[in-house]
């Protein structure tokens, strides 16, 4: 819970919207700390909800940072857990604002599937970002070229506007690795990504060349499951899993479909799916041999 501080003191919300500026993320944890409040004093959600004339639903969903937050109702849900000290209300009020406030993608909200909109916040704010990939490169690790020809694939009728809209917003994305304490990405992709000449020759070889590039970073890790590794743990298919500097936040494991996506951040998930990708990387061509592997496979188209 938010504690009363001085005068010019910022509380780990605030420092969280200053350092990380997501709204996505502001959401989750001013829900968290409703939820806390309402745990704490035994209201149920029913109640909660009855009291800003809304459905238990709508309170659930607040808690879980899914719907902008009005700050009547943040108010009357403060009087209602019993926070009666202005300093400690206005401490969460006057972060409604921040969380409710449009992110950079939301320019793109023309070409932007709202299941994917929680994600780029989660992207923005993480730390630390770990993936699987087993038919494409990593979003985040695309050619400008390579990013086109996987938007063909998924919108073959779209028009060139809205397939360069969607290359933008791809290409908008990836500015958070260059930029002050990015996140560190750790990605493990399958052989077949790098074989597979999506968008033909010369589109692969770009996007290798540009692997090569990257892969200089020092915030960015490149591991390649080998064909010779046969079958391993992540038989289920692509995933990432991301983790922020807010303790409050838990890791968050991101699993995209053809028209939706699942969010997963219960316990026995985030342990199954942490070792999962732990032994991803155990199986997977050690870091220091991916420079090598990269210029084979670069040698071979």
């Amino acid at each position: 819970m938010i504690t009363a501080r001085a005068e010019g003191d910022e509380t780990p919300l605030n420092m969280m919207a200053r350092e990380r500026g997501s709204s996505t993320v502001l959401r989750i944890l001013l829900g968290s700390q409703l939820r806390r409040l309402r745990e704490k004093h035994g209201i149920t959600l029913e109640t909660a909800g009855h009291s800003i004339r809304a459905s238990h639903s709508k309170i659930s969903r607040m808690e879980l940072g899914r719907v902008g937050f009005r700050a009547r109702d943040v108010r009357d849900l403060l009087t209602l857990y019993g926070v009666v000290d202005e300093t400690e209300r206005q401490a969460l009020l006057s972060l409604v604002d921040q969380a409710n406030r449009p992110g950079w993608w939301h320019n793109y909200d023309d070409v932007l599937p709202n299941w994917f909109e929680a994600y780029i916040g989660l992207e923005e704010a993480a730390t630390r970002i770990r993936s699987y990939e087993v038919q494409f490169i990593p979003g985040l690790l695309q050619t400008a070229d390579y990013t086109r020809a996987v938007v063909k694939l998924g919108h073959p009728e779209g028009a060139e506007e809205e397939i360069q809209r969607r290359v933008d917003l791809r290409m908008a994305r990836q500015k958070l690795l260059y930029r002050a304490a990015p996140p560190h990405l750790w990605a493990v992709v399958d052989e077949a990504a790098l074989r597979r000449p999506l968008g033909g020759r010369d589109v692969m070889r770009g996007q290798l060349q540009h692997l090569i590039k990257v892969i200089a970073l020092p915030n960015v890790t490149l591991q390649i499951m080998p064909f010779s590794a046969g079958g391993h743990a992540a038989a289920g298919g692509p995933f990432s899993i991301l983790r922020f500097s807010e303790r409050d936040l838990p890791d968050i494991v991101y699993l995209e479909q053809l028209t939706s996506a699942i969010y997963l951040d219960k316990r026995d998930d985030l342990d199954r799916y942490q070792a999962v990708m732990e032994r991803l990387c155990l199986d997977a061509i050690p870091v220091s041999e991916t420079r090598k592997t990269l210029t084979t496979l670069l040698d071979q188209l």
